[in-house]
């Protein structure tokens, strides 16, 4: 902060500490969130056994998905960036998801009507689950969205990239290739 600004709130009868107090406290407040969620599976940690609810009344569990490598995308129907970043993991799905790995997203959405019209509107064709109880939003971290893990095909945590990417970029493809071992 400007010399000429703390002498401003000096002379309105701010204490130097009382300034210095409130901008710590301002910083402190304004920082994004650093903490993690509860239950959270960091990097080289494996994912827990989880129930997975789908859109169309299917469920299933997190471990039928291990023996692949798995892009696990958290998102939900309100968020921009998330929107804006499912076309390009709807393409990614298409060229490789199946053959050398597995895409699933997870919406954080508390209306599942919105995450499904959403769906539905973008014609994503990969498979999506929405987090009803906050299992998966807890353990894979999600206090941010969007958010992207990697997963070996062991279940174990490789990878977590948080905000918006171009999945089906050349760059982003060499991250995934590097990542899993595999020649994209």
């Amino acid at each position: 902060m400007r010399l000429g600004r703390m002498r401003q709130a000096c002379d309105a009868g701010w204490s130097k500490a009382a300034f210095v107090a409130f901008v710590v406290c301002a910083a402190v407040w304004c920082a994004p969130a650093l903490a993690k969620t509860p239950g959270e599976v960091e990097a080289g940690g494996y994912l827990r056994e989880a129930i997975l609810y789908g859109f169309a009344g299917d469920v299933r569990k997190l471990s039928e998905l291990r023996g692949k490598p798995l892009i696990i995308n958290v998102w939900a129907s309100w968020c921009g960036p998330c929107r804006a970043e499912m076309g390009s993991l709807e393409r990614l799905s298409r060229r490789y998801g199946g053959k050398l790995f597995n895409i699933i997203g997870v919406s954080t959405d508390d209306d599942d009507g919105a995450a499904a019209a959403f769906l539905m509107q973008a014609k994503v064709t990969f498979d999506n689950y929405h987090d009803k109880k906050l299992t998966l939003e807890n353990m894979l971290g999600a206090n941010t969205i969007p958010l992207t893990i990697l997963v070996d095909a062991g279940g174990r945590v490789v990878l977590k990239v948080r905000g918006t990417r171009q999945w089906d970029s050349a760059e982003s493809l060499a991250l995934i290739g590097k990542t899993f071992g595999k020649k994209m």
